[in-house]
């Protein structure tokens, strides 16, 4: 990406910070997927935060489990799982080792190699579809259980942020898509941002955040 030279690479104290102010700073960073031929790269717009012990739709509620193991590291991993018996979902462990916390990319803009993203999602989509959902975000990253555990910062797949920060309005409502703790003001997106998943709480914005 030429542009790299105006992004730096996340450290990792920040990955360390409560899972609420990772996800809200994790917006506008650029996440990138290193292929031996070419390079995805894409700007997150929105994400959902999951909070370990303290929150029932979180993975790690209650207990350690084979599954949610990288979700107990120490933050700046990836954490990665199936769903519905097709998808896979991309989250960034965050806080300190044991915690099990961790933030869902939920959508993203892509930048670099949509070419290779439509490819990956199989059928004609948008560029505005091509990654405005979680499962969409994977598809067209062509993520999967290889990416799971991934250091993001010493791997394929890396998350960079502007050395000048950008400036947006960051909207907060409840998470979509799931049952218990659905309640909770717990997902992040860029306000206004076409990128965004479709759906009816963009609409019903509970707060703003100016950044």
């Amino acid at each position: 990406m030429d542009t790299y030279c105006r992004y730096i690479l996340l450290e990792k104290k920040l990955y360390l910070k409560d899972t609420i102010t990772v996800a809200k700073e994790l917006l506008g960073c650029v996440i990138t997927k290193e292929m031996p031929k070419y390079t995805l790269s894409a700007r997150i717009v929105e994400t959902e935060a999951y909070l370990g012990n303290n929150d029932p739709a979180c993975h790690a509620y209650r207990k350690l489990t084979n599954r949610n193991r990288p979700m107990f590291e120490e933050g700046g991993i990836s954490y990665v799982y199936f769903i519905y018996g097709n998808y896979y979902c991309f989250n960034v462990v965050t806080e300190q080792k044991g915690t099990g916390a961790a933030v869902l990319i939920r959508a993203a803009e892509p930048i670099e190699g949509i070419d290779y993203m439509r490819r990956n999602r199989k059928h004609p989509v948008s560029d505005v579809n091509l990654m405005n959902g979680p499962a969409k975000f994977c598809m067209a990253f062509g993520i999967g259980r290889d990416d799971n555990a991934l250091d993001l910062s010493d791997d394929r797949i890396k998350i960079y942020r502007k050395k000048k920060r950008e400036k947006f309005t960051i909207a907060v409502s409840p998470r979509i898509g799931i049952k218990e703790g659905a309640e909770l003001p717990y997902r992040f997106f860029i306000k206004d941002n076409a990128y965004v998943t479709k759906h009816k709480l963009n609409k019903n914005i509970i707060t703003e955040i100016m950044t």
